[in-house]
């Protein structure tokens, strides 16, 4: 098994935070693991990406050129990604920040409104891990579960406060998705 991610939006979407709690979570149940952050120039409002690639054998290359999964945070991500998802692929997208229908439709999209979740919990800021929650539904080989362990075993100190936001959040996008999952024509 082999599982190729890429999430992508802007920076201060909490893109690699995403990408790191995925990874945190694969290692810690013994999975191979790759983690590779790309940001602009530009912290926040610039493009930011990471790739991870989630493995039960050795990895023997961390480029992702045409993943099976994704997440897009905002519509540059979405235009992007779409085009490099492989055929029957998932992308989840925040419709929060997407106005626009997919245009191919080999693939499963979906939608959640990454950025109204977030805000009802209380901290826009979730936003991330309301999506990576809900990439969980096309990516069995990680639970809801794990992503809370790494989560309360990474997240630094001063953060742990937030772990209960963070795990409703995550709880939230996964059912969202779940929802969705049966109306996602592929």
């Amino acid at each position: 098994m082999q599982k190729e991610i890429i999430i992508a939006g802007f920076g201060g979407q909490g893109v690699l935070f995403g990408g790191q709690v995925l990874a945190y979570a694969a290692m810690d149940n013994g999975l191979n693991v790759t983690w590779i952050p790309s940001y602009g120039p530009e912290m926040r409002g610039g493009t930011a990406n990471c790739t991870v690639v989630i493995a039960d054998r050795e990895i023997g290359s961390p480029l992702v050129k045409n993943p099976p999964l994704a997440v897009a945070l905002n519509l540059p991500s979405f235009d992007k990604y779409e085009e490099m998802l492989a055929p029957g692929g998932t992308l989840v997208v925040n419709q929060s920040m997407v106005d626009r229908a997919p245009k191919r439709n080999d693939i499963h999209v979906i939608f959640v409104p990454c950025n109204e979740i977030a805000e009802e919990i209380g901290d826009r800021r979730l936003l991330n891990m309301t999506a990576v929650g809900a990439l969980l539904t096309a990516l069995p080989e990680i639970k809801l579960e794990d992503l809370e362990k790494a989560l309360e075993n990474h997240l630094p100190e001063k953060h742990k406060k937030l772990l209960p936001k963070n795990f409703e959040a995550l709880k939230r996008g996964f059912v969202h998705a779940q929802k969705e999952w049966d109306k996602v024509p592929a």
